[in-house]
């Protein structure tokens, strides 16, 4: 069953909304906790490091973890800063949480018995609601903390779902919305973190409709999908699927998820910054290894360039 999906506070008929003029190359940031933002970055870093640059996308798409390291890709300072930031020691004071038993059994309860994921996002936003957590206000003051820039760049989505309604909504640079707030919206894990107020409405994690919300891509030639967390299950709809979506409509798609090296560096718990500095490097090392294929997609307007040239 498909849902509605609302730009900012608008129907989808932003400037935005209708892609670039180009639509060539996506690259789509998944969710996945601490951990997840350090592997990214790690993977992005590796990458560019062997001659494979995806801050040149012409869309990139985060969702949840994604989301942060979206506003690095856009920042158009150097990967290379971020990757340094992740593989530093751990700040004291810095907080630790985790996904527990309980917590899980009530994402179980509330995608149980329902196909339609705007019913399961407003069961987790019901959630999230109820959940007693740190305040709002606190948890920004987070997010003012790693996040690079505050002014919304060009050509940047985050995801987030309305908690009360259950719809999937897009912030970009024609939301009107803060930059920081879209950031934390995305990333607000239902029973973690506390909802994000936006407009007199409170946003959870985009992560609750799609790990990587990768169908945003539609049109795109060329699709890069880096995600830490791949699977589906009821109403929310699995990276898979949504590739298999994409290369229907037309789509080249690569996706780079963890390796055996970088899960067991990751962990068990995603959201252990004490696991950050080894998810990064295990994440550099995969974009590393993963270069020459994404380049081939990536860069492949070049290499076509320069074969006519030498013809």
């Amino acid at each position: 069953m498909s849902d509605e999906v609302v730009h900012g506070d608008q129907e989808s008929s932003g400037p935005e909304s209708a892609g670039p003029k180009t639509a060539e190359r996506a690259l789509v940031l998944g969710g996945g906790g601490v951990t997840g933002v350090a592997w990214e970055v790690g993977v992005l870093a590796g990458l560019a490091d062997n001659g494979v640059d995806l801050t040149e996308a012409d869309l990139v798409i985060g969702t949840s973890a994604g989301s942060v390291v979206g506003v690095d890709v856009r920042s158009g300072l150097p990967l290379a800063e971020f990757y340094q930031v992740q593989c530093s020691p751990v700040r004291p004071g810095e907080a630790t949480a985790k996904m527990g038993r309980g917590v899980m059994i009530k994402y179980a309860t509330a995608v149980a018995f329902t196909r339609d994921p705007i019913k399961a996002g407003r069961r987790m936003g019901s959630l999230a609601l109820k959940a007693r957590t740190e305040t709002e206000e606190s948890r920004r003051k987070v997010f003012e903390s790693r996040i690079p820039i505050f002014d919304w760049p060009a050509r940047l989505q985050i995801s987030a779902v309305d908690a009360a309604t259950g719809t999937f909504t897009v912030f970009d640079a024609s939301s009107g919305v803060s930059l920081i707030d879209a950031v934390g919206a995305s990333c607000a894990v239902p029973g973690i973190w506390p909802p994000v107020t936006i407009d007199g409405k409170r946003y959870i994690d985009g992560g609750m409709r799609s790990a990587t919300n990768a169908d945003l891509a539609a049109g795109y030639r060329r699709v890069v999908i880096i995600a830490p967390l791949t699977q589906g299950f009821g109403p929310i709809t699995s990276v898979a699927t949504q590739i298999q979506q994409l290369t229907a409509q037309g789509s080249e798609v690569i996706l780079i998820k963890p390796d055996k090296a970088a899960l067991l560096a990751i962990g068990k718990n995603v959201l252990d910054p004490a696991n950050r500095p080894g998810a990064a490097r295990a994440g550099c090392a995969q974009g590393a290894a993963e270069a020459r294929a994404v380049a081939t997609l990536w860069l492949a307007d070049r290499q076509d360039k320069r074969a006519e040239a030498a013809d």
